[in-house]
């Protein structure tokens, strides 16, 4: 029964998280969308109280007309429309399912046995936890430092981007080194969204509450804090498409299981920055293809880094290879215990990933997931039932 509350909480929380991004990166992207499309307005009247820029638009079978102003309007409305409970909902969300999904079992989740770093390797389920943290939190001091001292007043916005994408390169190598391949990619996704998050938090709606009270008593507000709200951002522009694929990364072991997995998040995370500058550029009025292309590009040299190898494949084992009898004893020995349709470890209720391998046709169906899986150690989680190389070997020689 605690393993069934366990799922029911985790189903529900996941489709909390689900809604709750979904707002608001869909309406991030649409203010983006909305900032890049406003041109200069045409009426005399409304350049003289103050109209920067403006956007007509259609849907819904009406016509939007929208106005941003440079300046306080004469008179500035009680109910402004404010964002920020979507971005602390999401970030809420999600940390409550890592909690449920990683840290409730870090042994078997989070600790990497085959870290090249001994200490990690070497870790215990609670320091593996203290560690997950501190990396959350480690990424937004970092990031939050590399902005204020690069560009605090926004004049070398170009150089902070650089610095932040080599920070992610760190961020993406550490985590496959400390911790286990899925867990590292979903702790590099939540670092950018700790992020994302901590930049409505602490700066763009504290920015703009102050701007508002500014104006409201008359004053000229801080231009500085309207600056710093545009910087962040625009930060979280870029960081909304890597994040998105690192969330959803979980469910395809073939990129977090490889030996250079680090290499493949970082492509991954460049691609989408690239393909999301295409549309923010579009929006502008200005069409890039190159953009798009070259993230493709980086899309493709990522499938030809995370391909299997020959030697993971078995071809150069033994031309007749295990038969059916020696794959199901090992799945039976190695597997079942948690991949059954009522799982023996205590920690399901379900098959994890839905993947049940009681029968040869349901082990057949997912001989490619098996293979990768067992060949870069990912599987059996921790190695908890002590699976020999040589097993492993018998795995990749499988041809059937």
């Amino acid at each position: 029964m605690q393993a069934y509350i366990i799922d029911f909480v985790n189903l529900l929380l996941r489709w909390l998280h689900v809604i709750a991004a979904i707002a608001w990166i869909g309406e991030s992207i649409y203010f983006v969308m909305l900032d890049n499309s406003l041109r200069s307005p045409k009426a005399a009247e409304d350049r003289e109280k103050g109209v920067f820029g403006e956007m007509w638009s259609v849907h819904g079978g009406g016509f939007y007309h929208n106005q941003k102003y440079a300046t306080a309007p004469a008179k500035l409305p009680n109910d402004l429309h404010w964002s920020f409970w979507k971005a602390y909902t999401t970030w809420l969300s999600g940390f409550a399912l890592f909690v449920i999904l990683y840290m409730v079992n870090p042994g078997f989740y989070l600790v990497n046995p085959n870290s090249p770093w001994q200490w990690a390797a070497n870790m215990t389920g609670w320091q593996a936890n203290i560690l997950a943290l501190a990396f959350l939190l480690g990424g937004w001091v970092v990031y939050n430092e590399l902005c204020k001292r690069i560009s605090p007043n926004m004049d070398r916005d170009g150089l902070l981007s650089v610095a932040v994408a080599v920070m992610m390169v760190v961020v993406a190598y550490l985590s496959t080194q400390m911790f286990t391949g899925r867990a590292a990619f979903l702790l590099t996704g939540a670092v950018m969204a700790t992020a994302m998050s901590a930049n409505v938090f602490f700066w763009i709606i504290p920015g703009q509450r102050r701007m508002v009270k500014a104006m409201k008593a008359g004053d000229a507000p801080n231009p500085l804090d309207g600056k710093r709200g545009k910087q962040r951002s625009v930060h979280n522009t870029y960081f909304t498409l890597p994040v998105v694929l690192l969330m959803v990364s979980n469910h395809y072991s073939f990129i977090y299981s490889h030996e250079l997995a680090w290499v493949v998040m970082v492509l991954f995370i460049f691609a989408g920055a690239l393909i999301r500058q295409f549309f923010v550029l579009m929006h502008a009025g200005k069409t890039q293809p190159a953009y798009p292309a070259f993230g493709v590009g980086l899309i493709l040299l990522a499938f030809w880094v995370a391909a299997p190898s020959a030697s993971s494949t078995g071809s150069d084992a033994d031309a007749q290879g295990p038969d059916q009898a020696q794959i199901t004893g090992l799945i039976e020995q190695h597997c079942v215990q948690c991949h059954a349709r009522n799982p023996e470890h205590a920690g399901f209720s379900a098959p994890p990933a839905g993947f049940a391998f009681e029968n040869w046709d349901e082990i057949l169906g997912q001989k490619t997931q098996i293979q990768q899986v067992v060949a870069s150690r990912y599987m059996p989680l921790g190695n908890m039932t002590n699976m020999s190389d040589e097993e492993r070997d018998i795995i990749a020689a499988w041809e059937e």
